[in-house]
């Protein structure tokens, strides 16, 4: 892309900045759960049909997939170009918004503290915009408005409904909004990115009985103890210290009163890793250990591990796109160097194991403007310079990819 033709996307990109925040308070005045996302699937497929794309709803659930056909002279056929998929979440979450704000949740106990609102109004302005440029594209893009990420369930139907095919696609690229990195940042990394999420769930069973006597009675508390003590070593001393993951217990739930031995104790928690050997291994020995221990000490362990979700792992050149895409956007020095690596999750996962992509995250946090609550917070918000700078960078990307 010329320079001029760059500053005429960042200008044409301007100039519907108003228009895309206020669809992104819209949305965010509107949140919908997962699975519920109905009237924002009608809204969603409203707008791409008036953009011209050919609009498929009821994918996976909820999801709405809009497709743009190129039709750049050089072409023999729309189908003889490449397929990108660009993916934007629209689900919110069970949250009660306290930010007071114009744009405030009007649904008591639903919020979007995630930035689902953003990624879905940057994926409805930039098919607008491409479709005003569906004249420079070689190809086809979809974009798939996924409902059910926040219970990392959305995906994989949409897939099961043939959302990778008719056209067959051929590379995946996806945003998300990040409040921990400043506005006019933005993180690319090729590899493993996001990390893959398991939930475990144990019981342990002992047998009851007076507290004063416990001689008598088979505690599984104090196995349950020793449990969350001991499977900390699987991180410590069966995961190699140049890999990173967690075992995290979040919840304990046992006993009636402080002088009874209760008959069981349930916990359950989170596993998180990025390489696939170590999440089969974490998810494995975490069973064993908690058993063996149980069993030495009477007591017995019921483990249950999933369904869970894979990490997200970018694909090199599709990443390497969406890095000259972002220097285009705001300048190779506003791409921090470090590992950038995130250990929460997401089922775009799937989406780029099935064809090679890149997920990438657009600072949106702002200490100066007291924009720094993080995700899932009933205060989250977002810096709305954000906004445009997500559709730049995903046009830019789209752009070189179907040139």
């Amino acid at each position: 892309m010329t320079s001029d033709e760059s500053d005429d996307l960042k200008a044409e990109i301007a100039r519907r900045r108003p228009a895309l925040v206020e669809l992104r308070r819209h949305f965010h005045a509107h949140p919908e759960r997962s699975f519920e996302e109905h009237e924002t699937a009608r809204t969603i497929a409203a707008r791409l049909r008036a953009s011209g794309l050919e609009v498929t709803e009821g994918v996976g659930g909820t999801g709405v997939v809009g497709l743009l056909r190129g039709t750049e002279a050089g072409a023999e056929s729309t189908a003889a170009g490449r397929t990108l998929l660009v993916r934007a979440d629209i689900d919110a979450l069970p949250v009660e918004e306290a930010n007071d704000v114009p744009y405030r949740s009007r649904a008591p106990g639903v919020m979007h503290a995630c930035g689902h609102d953003g990624h879905t109004a940057i994926a409805l302005t930039l098919a607008a915009l491409l479709a005003d440029r569906r004249d420079r594209l070689r190809g086809n893009i979809k974009f798939a408005f996924q409902p059910a990420e926040e219970r990392v369930g959305g995906a994989a139907p949409m897939i099961r409904d043939g959302v990778m095919e008719n056209p067959h696609v051929d590379a995946v690229i996806g945003l998300h909004l990040w409040s921990p990195t400043h506005v006019g940042e933005v993180i690319v990394q090729a590899g493993p990115f996001f990390a893959s999420a398991d939930m475990f769930r144990l019981t342990i069973r002992g047998r009851g009985g007076h507290g004063a006597m416990p001689h008598l009675n088979v505690d599984p508390l104090v196995a349950a103890a020793q449990i969350v003590v001991a499977t900390q070593t699987l991180v410590s001393r069966e995961t190699s210290p140049f890999h990173t993951a967690v075992v995290t217990f979040g919840e304990i739930h046992g006993g009636s009163a402080s002088n009874i031995v209760a008959d069981e104790v349930r916990l359950s928690g989170t596993i998180r890793a990025y390489d696939a050997r170590d999440r089969e291994h974490l998810s494995r020995r975490l069973g064993e250990v908690a058993r063996g221990i149980a069993t030495s000490l009477r007591a017995e362990a019921e483990y249950e591990v999933g369904p869970g979700c894979q990490a997200c792992v970018n694909d090199a050149a599709i990443t390497e796109l969406v890095r000259r895409a972002a220097e285009a956007t705001v300048g190779a020095e506003r791409i921090p160097a470090e590992d950038g690596r995130q250990s929460v999750s997401d089922d775009m996962a799937l989406f780029l194991d099935a064809a090679p992509g890149c997920y990438f995250l657009v600072g949106a946090g702002n200490p100066e403007r007291d924009i720094t609550a993080p995700h899932h917070s009933p205060r989250f918000d977002i810096d709305e310079e954000s906004l445009p700078i997500g559709v730049e960078v995903l046009a830019h990307a789209a752009l070189e990819y179907l040139a």
